[in-house]
């Protein structure tokens, strides 16, 4: 169970009201360690006064500590950001707003989520591509390489394919895998839920899954020609104008 009260208090600790807070990381992607520490991602909502002037608020604000003996990192943006971060097609931010680990929500977050779903296009794969790329580098420069980024190399990869070919935005390794059927997935991640955050493999493993990552970026890379979703967005920077302009209005009250 995840500690939901503890994570609630985290979010209402926040300077600024929330549009969403959502949990990402290990916990989202299905292989959280022990140890893992608890990651929120979400949207804040600067005041009018903060963004009409020559002074402007926070556009990101990051809180990081210990709380009731866990670890949180709470990260978010303001909304004008958020959105813009949404149409440079960035799968990571779309992976927070459909998180189904929900800290915090509000109406204009159940606006956002349909919005979010029609942001989807087939460039979408190089967000994947390029978050693999520099995973599996941190994956190759360790002795001994750690499991958490072979993990994660595999998981955008995985994710990327199945957004290819689905449009569906699944962040969660275990349930990919289901449709993947990869072995060795079930085992490094096993690997993971029962070990230190900081885990290792044995060097010798470590051509097998370049071998495997390359593979699966060839993968990803074909699913993108082939796939049916859009090449642009249609609509969505208007959609994304008037949800803000209403929060800031809102937030005007």
């Amino acid at each position: 169970m995840l500690p939901w009260t503890i994570l609630h208090n985290q979010a209402s600790d926040h300077p600024y009201p929330l549009l969403f807070a959502t949990i990402s990381g290990a916990h989202l992607y299905g292989f959280p360690s022990p140890d893992s520490d608890f990651d929120l991602r979400g949207a804040h909502i600067l005041p009018l006064k903060e963004v009409v002037g020559l002074k402007s608020g926070p556009a990101t604000v990051e809180r990081m500590g210990v709380r009731e003996g866990l670890e949180m990192d709470l990260v978010t943006h303001d909304v004008a950001k958020f959105f813009g971060l949404m149409l440079k097609r960035n799968g990571y931010v779309l992976e927070q707003i459909l998180s189904p680990l929900v800290v915090f929500t509000s109406p204009e977050h159940e606006t956002l989520k349909a919005i979010a779903r029609k942001c989807v296009t087939r460039h979408h794969a190089f967000h994947y591509l390029g978050f693999a790329d520099t995973q599996l580098k941190l994956f190759v420069k360790e002795d001994p390489p750690r499991v958490k980024p072979l993990l994660y190399t595999y998981r955008v990869l995985l994710s990327g394919i199945h957004l290819m070919r689905t449009g569906e935005v699944e962040p969660n390794l275990v349930r990919l895998n289901e449709e993947a059927k990869l072995p060795y997935i079930d085992d490094l991640t096993a690997m993971k839920l029962a070990g230190a955050e900081h885990g290792t493999l044995n060097a010798p493993d470590v051509p097998f899954h370049r071998g495997e990552v390359e593979r699966l970026r060839d993968c990803l890379l074909e699913a993108k020609d082939a796939s049916a979703l859009p090449e642009m967005a249609a609509g969505v920077t208007e959609q994304l104008n008037e949800l803000l302009i209403k929060i800031r209005l809102q937030a005007a009250e």
